[in-house]
């Protein structure tokens, strides 16, 4: 006996249904493209002379790498070196990245990253974290891109990503443990999404200074392509 055929209405609907899931990141990609490449603060330009940071990626995420002091900015009271599993690393410099609380604490390296953690986080958390590694000196290159700040400039820029902390009822950052001996986690502020990422943290507080970048960046490479590599790195 021969199975019944599915009515045709249904057939229709289960294809516009898989080419709607098959146009989502493409539309997502073309998106974030259009987003990255229409600039902010057009007529910005980079200080000769200032306070230089660096905007760093591995490729995925994205973050800023500050001097722990510098134009009246002095971290070290806020991300203290006690925070540390040794504070023998307290760096000279301080890596610092917002992001999904689950994928930070549960993918240490990319070996550990789970469907289920991608998913968790693509459709939105409330949970947050700040991740913070001390540096001892920066390795401009490719991944690693110099700007430099006039001190008004970057005293605006520490003051945005000092409000992304939650803080505790003494005012002080709230330290969680991290993956190694040099890098603490703290509790943040905001919900991430795949409308706000780690990457868009990154170009807003940028965009928010006043920095030409794009308006929207949810991905690593509509945040690094508005900053030019290190002089070594274009041999």
């Amino acid at each position: 006996m021969a199975l019944p055929r599915p009515p045709h209405r249904l057939v229709r609907a289960a294809i516009r249904l898989l080419l709607a899931l098959l146009l989502l990141p493409v539309s997502y990609i073309a998106a974030a493209l259009v987003g990255g490449l229409v600039p902010a603060n057009l007529a910005w330009r980079e200080t000769d002379i200032g306070v230089t940071i660096y905007i760093e990626t591995n490729g995925v995420h994205t973050g800023l790498l500050l001097p722990a002091t510098a134009a009246g900015v002095d971290w070290r009271g806020f991300i203290r070196a006690d925070h540390l599993a040794d504070p023998r690393y307290a760096g000279r410099y301080l890596w610092i990245g917002w992001g999904d609380r689950r994928f930070f604490l549960e993918t240490p390296g990319w070996a550990d990253v789970k469907p289920g953690t991608l998913l968790s986080a693509a459709f939105g958390s409330g949970g947050t974290l700040m991740h913070v590694d001390h540096v001892a000196t920066p390795r401009p290159g490719d991944a690693v891109r110099p700007l430099r700040l006039t001190p008004a400039q970057y005293r605006r820029l520490a003051s945005l990503i000092r409000a992304s902390f939650a803080t505790g009822p003494d005012g002080g950052a709230i330290p969680l443990p991290g993956y190694g001996p040099a890098d603490v986690f703290y509790e943040a502020r905001g919900r991430y999404s795949l409308f706000n990422t780690c990457n868009n943290w990154t170009g807003s507080v940028l965009r928010r200074t006043g920095i030409r970048v794009g308006r929207w960046t949810p991905l690593s490479f509509t945040v690094m392509w508005w900053f030019d590599r290190p002089a070594t790195a274009r041999r």
